[in-house]
């Protein structure tokens, strides 16, 4: 059962009770990431994230820490371009002290400057570690490029220059600019009563900030097709080719799902099987769709040797051609339904996945969409609609290209980039 209620505070409290369970999950998810700061204080939004975790008024980071472990549960947090979580997942019989530790954490952090300072250095050891991570970086590199000019394009993770300058007084307006219950959607399910929770939530609430938060948010500009190429010695060359996208609220989105499983969204599909399996031409070829509020993107990543970059795109080609011009089979359509279905309805007997669903739902859409609704959306995608969508994205004059390798690499992958499509 799922009970949904605006809070007299301003946040949105959704509660699910699954009283066969012997866990909850609950996750707080605050309205701001990367999109919604400055230049100066980039990666701020991850920044706070960090942050929380390192003390409040009555626990130490240490305290916080112990009291999850001493009762075996789970405590994490994330930050992305539009909203930033934190969740925590632990038996029935605890959640009133899981629900007491994140909500100290949200509203009573110190931020004290040793604490700002020695996290500081962490991030800028996460941003080091990620920039050697040239299968991670490459997602970075083409979102740069894809949204140059406009913070959906800024690393969540800040950059060296940003973190490095950030003074802990930026931070700490920053956070509580953003941390107004009015920004907050609280999302919990488990073995609980809604209606307790609900009383809970509002006890641990007062005292906390409750000023609406307005972000002026506006639309990235479509960019014009690039090559952004980033040398480095690696043994294996990384590739982006990508196509600006559609929003999470557009009602394409359903046959975006259907197709991307087929083209290259899974083992059973056609680029895996043909250009792994098959041929032998890379280990790591996969799409996948980046929707957000206003804006998104489509991606296909590959990362081979250098030797098999000329057969790799002459088979990419080939799987290119024969996806636009002929679309999708009855068949596939009718496999990957299933694999969907399955993979929803499958979702639903992990605590975590119901909690982070149904918030996500509220945050996207200002309602809860059942699982249901869902699969009977995605059950009206036909053939037809697949093969308009397909070659509405899948144009070469938006086609772009981020790579990361050797510089005699580098030239090559523009060259095949360049007669990709002829």
């Amino acid at each position: 059962m799922i009970n949904c209620w605006k809070l007299n505070n301003g946040a949105t409290l959704v509660v699910e009770d699954i009283p066969y369970l012997r866990s909850a999950a609950i996750g707080v998810f605050i309205k701001v990431g990367s999109r919604h700061e400055t230049s100066s204080i980039a990666g701020a939004s991850h920044f706070v994230e960090h942050m929380l975790f390192k003390g409040t008024e009555r626990r130490s980071a240490r305290e916080i820490a112990e009291s999850f472990e001493s009762i075996g549960g789970q405590l994490n947090a994330f930050t992305s371009r539009e909203h930033t979580c934190v969740y925590a997942r632990t038996l029935d019989e605890n959640v009133d002290l899981a629900m007491d530790i994140v909500f100290d954490m949200l509203f009573n952090s110190s931020f004290n400057q040793k604490d700002f300072d020695t996290e500081r250095n962490v991030i800028i050891e996460e941003i080091n570690m990620y920039e050697d991570t040239p299968d991670e970086l490459i997602h970075d590199i083409f979102a740069r490029k894809m949204w140059e000019g406009h913070q959906m394009g800024s690393p969540i993770l800040g950059t060296l220059d940003s973190i490095e300058n950030m003074a802990r007084d930026d931070l700490y307006n920053y956070y509580k600019a953003n941390y107004a219950t009015s920004n907050l959607i609280i999302s919990v399910a488990g073995n609980v009563d809604h209606n307790r929770i609900k009383d809970e939530i509002e006890k641990r609430c007062e005292g906390a900030p409750v000023e609406q938060v307005e972000h002026l948010v506006e639309k990235p500009q479509e960019q014009s097709a690039f090559i952004s190429l980033v040398p480095k010695e690696t043994e294996q060359v990384q590739i982006c080719l990508g196509v600006p996208g559609i929003s999470y609220r557009d009602e394409k989105r359903y046959a975006q799902n259907i197709m991307n499983s087929i083209l290259g969204g899974g083992i059973s599909s056609r680029l895996f099987q043909t250009l792994r399996e098959e041929l032998g031409l890379a280990y790591s070829v996969y799409s996948y769709p980046s929707n957000y509020s206003d804006t998104g993107s489509y991606c296909i990543c590959i990362g081979t040797g250098p030797a098999k970059l000329g057969k790799f795109f002459g088979a990419l080609r080939e799987q290119l051609d024969l996806f636009i011009r002929n679309g999708v089979t009855e068949a596939e359509i009718m496999r990957t339904r299933q694999l969907n279905k399955s993979n929803i309805l499958l979702s639903l007997e992990s605590v975590m996945n119901r909690m982070n669903r149904q918030a996500k739902s509220l945050l996207m859409y200002g309602r809860v969409i059942s699982p249901e609704e869902v699969i009977e959306r995605m059950y009206k995608v036909d053939a037809e609609a697949i093969h308009s969508f397909i070659t509405s994205l899948l144009r070469k004059d938006l086609l772009s290209v981020a790579a990361i390798g050797s510089k005699d690499v580098l030239g090559q992958v523009e060259e095949e980039y360049r007669k990709l499509w002829g």
